[in-house]
């Protein structure tokens, strides 16, 4: 799921995307715990999901 969202962003399907990686990070969060790298790198590809649409306080609040 995680290599899907990230052709959707790279193809520019930002809404694909954004909900993919939203349940990633979820799963992962639930799953592995915040800290866990896999759950920090999948908040950094919906931060950059983010950036890419101009969105940057979002972004940059899962990256804080």
């Amino acid at each position: 799921m995680n290599n899907l969202a990230l052709t959707y962003r790279n193809q520019g399907r930002w809404k694909e995307a954004e909900e993919l990686e939203v349940r990633v990070m979820e799963t992962r969060n639930t799953v592995l715990g915040e800290e866990h790298p896999s759950t920090l790198m999948s908040m950094g590809n919906l931060a950059a999901t983010f950036r890419n649409q101009g969105r940057w306080k979002e972004a940059e609040e899962l990256e804080v």
